[in-house]
This record gives structure tokens, C-alpha cells and sequence, in this order.
């Protein structure tokens, strides 16, 4: 297994990101990103192969996710890792708009040691009028958080400077409620954003960022994957939204026979979903 492993690695072919530029093919990328989703060094190695069997030079790197995923669901154990896997594309899966993401960060946050104190709320600043994501106690820090939240349902793209300066912006103007400002988002942040909110002490939560402690590590750490993470309907999705689950564990908290009440899903197909996510979250 080793020699094939080198000669695979070896393969010098480009392959093409969602945001157009061109990279080498990163056998050890596959191998990683399969074993933070929970699959064993064997299961991450069966599948990297079989990926690397099949790439060719300019591949997009979207095909190559359907590949991982394919490889995933045709092994033993897969299907469970392939949910994981799959956490990214999840949360871009929960609407067109931000609301429900608003949520969903404001539960994590709250995992995290935030109080929650509103969401989506309206302040008066010393200028003009603002609607707040969130608004936060952190008793660790002895802060009250003003939390800006910036939602792309779409992959390859960045959240950049202007997200960043106008969280800034708003922080500013809402001085007098406000000790601390932070924002979220489910994409990587660019470079500059990580510049500049090191230099005026804006913290940033975002995919991979800050490297130890990024969204997609206290989702994972504290199983708060999204209710996009189990497949759905759109008529489900909406049902379940408006029973207030917006996390997948949450339907382990609720009666099957009454949220088959409430939202008109059969009663066998909501113990299914409660099945699948009981060994999700694992």
C-alpha cells in the first residue's frame, strides 16, 4: 500500500478550484479531510486511492468531492463518515437567506460559553439606526458581543475586507452598547480580513479560522452539525424550521409522535432521521 500511496503522490496533475485558480492535486488533503470526518487511516487511505485513480489534469475539484463522496458510500462504515464529510455543503444547504444560519451560529456561540441575549434586534447608534445579528454576554471575558453574520449559500467564495470593515463600522457607531464585536461566517475570511481585524481586535469566527478553534472545530467538537447535515425535503426542511429545530441532535429532544403531530412528516421517516443522526453524532 505504501509504494502505490508514493506513486500516487507523485502524480503531477493540476486540478481547478471553485474560485478558478489552478493547484496540485493533494493526495494528503483527501486523506485529511476523510479522517477529521471520523474515518479510520484505512478508510482515508481506500478512499484517497481510489480518488487518485480517477483524477485527471484540470478536474474540478467539485468532481472530486463527488468522488470522495461516492468512494465513502461504497465502503463499510462510509455512509455515516459521508454525512460528515459533507458538513460545508450542509450549512450552505440551509436557505437563500441568512436567517437560519443567524440561529444556528447563535447556538453554537452559545455552546461556546456566550449568553445570548437577542437576535436580529434593532439599536440606535449615535448615527443612525442598526439591526443586530446577535447580541452576546460572554461571562469568561466580561464582554457584551456585537456578532455580525455574513451567510454564502454558494462555494468559492471568500468573506473579505468589506464584511470586516463594515462590522467595524457598525461597532463604532453602537460604541455605547457594546465592549467587543466579532464576525461569523461559514466561508474562509481573506487574508486582509485576518490582517485587519488582528489590528483593531475584531475577532473572526469562520471555515478554518482561527486555526484552532474555526467554526467548522466547535461543530464538530460539540456535534452541533446543521439539520441539512440528514437529507431532506424541502417541505421537511421547512416544517422542521418552523418546529424550531435548526440543529440535528434537537431531534433527539423532541417526541417523535408529536413532531409527526406538528409537522405532518410520517412518524416511521422522523424515527429514521432520529436513527441516522444518533449515529451522526457519535
Amino acid at each position: 500500500m505504501a509504494s502505490n500511496n508514493l506513486n500516487y503522490t507523485n502524480r503531477r496533475i493540476f486540478v481547478i478550484k471553485s474560485d478558478g485558480t489552478r493547484v496540485l492535486f493533494n493526495y494528503g488533503k483527501v486523506k485529511q479531510t476523510c479522517i477529521r470526518a471520523g474515518a479510520s487511516r484505512k478508510l482515508a487511505n481506500i478512499v484517497a486511492n481510489k480518488v487518485s485513480r480517477q483524477i485527471y489534469g484540470n478536474i474540478h475539484t467539485r468532481e472530486i468531492y463527488k468522488m470522495v463522496l461516492d468512494a465513502l458510500a461504497s465502503e463499510k462504515n462510509g455512509h455515516i463518515i459521508k454525512h460528515r464529510y459533507r458538513l460545508k455543503e450542509s450549512i450552505m444547504h440551509m436557505g437563500p437567506a441568512g436567517f437560519q444560519f443567524e440561529t444556528y451560529v447563535a447556538k453554537i456561540l452559545e455552546s461556546s460559553g456566550h449568553q445570548i441575549k437577542s437576535l436580529r434586534s434593532e439599536l440606535a447608534g449615535k448615527c443612525v439606526e442598526h439591526e443586530i445579528d446577535i447580541v452576546t454576554y460572554s461571562s469568561a471575558t466580561n464582554k457584551r458581543f456585537m456578532i455580525e453574520c455574513k451567510y454564502h449559500n454558494l462555494s468559492g467564495i471568500f468573506t473579505g475586507i468589506k464584511e470586516s470593515l463594515y462590522t467595524h463600522a457598525r461597532f463604532l457607531d453602537l460604541g455605547a452598547y457594546f465592549d467587543a464585536e466579532m464576525l461569523v461566517t461559514n466561508t474562509k475570511v481573506s487574508s486582509d480580513v485576518i490582517t485587519y481585524a488582528k489590528c483593531i481586535g475584531q475577532e473572526i469566527l469562520s471555515w478554518r479560522y482561527p486555526p484552532d478553534n474555526s467554526l467548522e472545530k466547535l461543530i464538530e467538537k460539540n456535534g452541533l452539525y446543521p439539520l441539512t447535515i440528514v437529507p431532506l425535503s424541502k417541505k421537511e426542511l421547512i416544517a422542521l424550521y418552523e418546529n424550531n429545530i435548526v440543529i440535528a441532535k434537537d431531534l433527539l429532544l423532541v417526541d417523535p409522535n408529536q413532531l409527526s403531530s406538528n409537522t405532518g412528516i410520517s412518524l416511521v421517516r422522523i424515527r429514521k432521521l432520529q436513527d441516522l443522526v444518533k449515529q451522526i453524532i457519535v
